[in-house]
């Protein structure tokens, strides 16, 4: 609708609005209608920017009927008396024209409704304006990241990553015993160095080597070589392929899983996450791609099953194999916001046919060290499929994330059983910002860097906090129909951003457990920190 102001005096219309044509804000235009007397003027149309209103006089400027663009009513006449005493039909008009005083409190009534159907026109036009900036924006840093990928040669950006942990039992149950047991320690969580580059056109590849001094927890300290991390190459942009992918690399499986650990928002993923139902890092070929929205995201790779990364080989005639896929759909972006709010679903599916046909569940308390409080033991399968349930919603500063996962293990001579565990949690930042989403990143759809507003420093005396995050997560696994029991774990936290790269974060775990599981029914309590930068 217009918003419009009508001056009715007995030998004029004065009619004046503010028109809008496909949502497109117009100066604001102001049309008179005199007449002169005697004259006869049926039919005065005037133009309006790109839109026109018909202007319609009867007689000796008795009456005149107002028919405003289609798009705001379609054929809809609005009729008014410039004299009160006549309340006579306008001739060639089936609408009637309405009395002079009469017409004051429909007008009235009516400019009501015109000013608050344009406030709403207005505000769906700045929504549009700030979507269509926000895409500008992100469309002109794509085309700038593009010119910066050379067609003939390498870029190489070294970079790094540095996690000090410190773990402390609080309160370890007592029944919670063995080597290694409920101890408290400081480690280098992560301390490595990348490379990645960009050239040919469309090709990158990266190379991320661990300076550890022990091989993810399974040394019992000893020393030993450096860790194959992320080693790979991709092609990117292939017509119908979408990205190729090549080397030692995230399985495509799992939202919390293919996230980098710079992302997920505590000190370890959930307890059915990594090492449980999701696969880490492996060798093998994958392609991945999206809509041209990049609402739906879908993903494939075939790899070689648990390659060691610290002996970067394996001899043997039996190699085993493990095959994934990943279907991820966006169904609310809010592209006005860069994904402020947003909803996340997601279905995978991974396939395991394993290599020495010895399977094994096992977890730790949400802690890189220490005893596992639950364990399947060894269990002869020749395989297993695992399939997951992604969900994640960002509601501005408010984020909720969860995955449910069910597998079913082949066990030789023992048929077929299944386990299975999930994870929920929600973080609320208190300074404002929001979970940072990549519709279409590295690993797929996958949550990226958090950045506050504005990263902590002291100038001139007055004190710029960074990003304050409080942080839950309820997580669970299953083994009771391995008469192995169940483990419960309620995580509560705080992150504290100082910059986009630099945060220290803050885990209070609580694990519980049944009579079936390790140590049988155990309730402890660890106080977790950790300091991260990377560069």
């Amino acid at each position: 609708m217009h918003r419009a102001f009508f001056e009715l005096t007995t030998d004029r219309l004065t009619i004046r609005y503010r028109s809008l044509l496909r949502q497109v804000a117009l100066p604001l235009a102001i049309l008179s209608i005199v007449s002169t007397s005697g004259g006869d003027e049926p039919n005065r149309r005037v133009a309006v920017g790109d839109t026109e209103s018909v202007i319609h006089i009867s007689g000796a400027a008795t009456s005149a009927a107002v028919r405003l663009p289609d798009w705001y009513s379609a054929g809809r006449s609005e009729q008014l008396s410039t004299t009160p005493e006549d309340s006579s039909s306008v001739p060639g008009s089936a609408v009637p024209v309405v009395n002079g005083s009469e017409a004051a409190p429909a007008v009235t009534d009516e400019l009501g409704a015109l000013q608050r159907r344009l406030e709403l026109l207005e505000a769906a036009e700045k929504d549009r304006t700030k979507r269509d900036s926000a895409k500008a924006a992100e469309e002109k840093k794509k085309a700038a990241e593009l010119k910066a990928i050379p067609v003939d040669k390498w870029n190489v950006k070294l970079g790094g990553h540095v996690q000090l942990d410190y773990v402390n039992w609080a309160r370890a149950d007592e029944s919670i015993t063995g080597n290694p047991g409920p101890s408290d320690y400081f480690e280098f969580r992560r301390l490595r160095l990348v490379a990645d580059g960009t050239g040919y056109e469309n090709c990158d590849f990266r190379l991320q080597m661990t300076l550890e001094p022990e091989t993810v927890g399974e040394s019992g300290g000893a020393v030993t070589s450096p860790d194959v991390k992320d080693a790979y190459f991709s092609a990117n942009e292939i017509p119908g392929l979408g990205r190729f992918r090549i080397g030692n690399f995230f399985v495509p499986f799992g939202l919390e899983q293919v996230t980098n650990d710079t992302n997920n928002i505590f000190m370890e993923r959930s307890i059915p996450t990594q090492g449980v139902f999701t696969a880490d890092r492996e060798v093998g070929v994958a392609l991945y791609n999206c809509s041209e929205d990049q609402s739906l995201g879908w993903s494939t790779g075939v790899f070689f099953d648990s390659i060691n990364e610290a002996l970067k080989e394996r001899i043997d005639d039996n190699q085993g194999y493990r095959t994934s896929g990943r279907l991820t759909w966006t169904p609310f972006y809010d592209d006005s916001s860069s994904g402020r709010y947003l909803i996340h679903t997601g279905v995978g599916v991974l396939h395991t046919q394993d290599q020495d046909q010895r399977v094994r569940f096992r977890s730790r308390p949400q802690i890189h060290e220490g005893p596992r409080l639950i364990d399947s033991g060894v269990i002869n399968a020749n395989s297993y499929t695992t399939g997951n349930l992604e969900f994640a919603a960002v509601m501005g500063p408010v984020t909720l994330q969860s995955e449910a996962f069910l597998s079913t293990v082949n066990q030789l001579g023992g048929g077929a059983e299944t386990l299975g565990g999930a994870y929920a949690h929600l973080s609320w930042f208190l300074t404002g910002e929001n979970r940072v989403y990549d519709r279409f990143g590295q690993h797929g759809a996958q949550f990226a860097r958090n950045v506050p507003k504005a990263n902590l420093r002291l100038n001139n005396g007055v004190l710029s906090p960074g990003a304050w995050e409080l942080k839950t997560r309820y997580s669970n696994l299953n083994l009771d129909n391995f008469n192995k029991g169940q483990y419960n774990d309620l995580t509560c936290g705080v992150n504290w951003y100082w910059s986009d790269r630099t945060r220290v974060m803050f885990d209070w775990i609580h694990p519980v457990t049944t009579s079936a599981t390790t140590f049988g029914d155990t309730t402890s309590d660890i106080l977790a920190m950790r300091f991260d930068f990377n560069w």
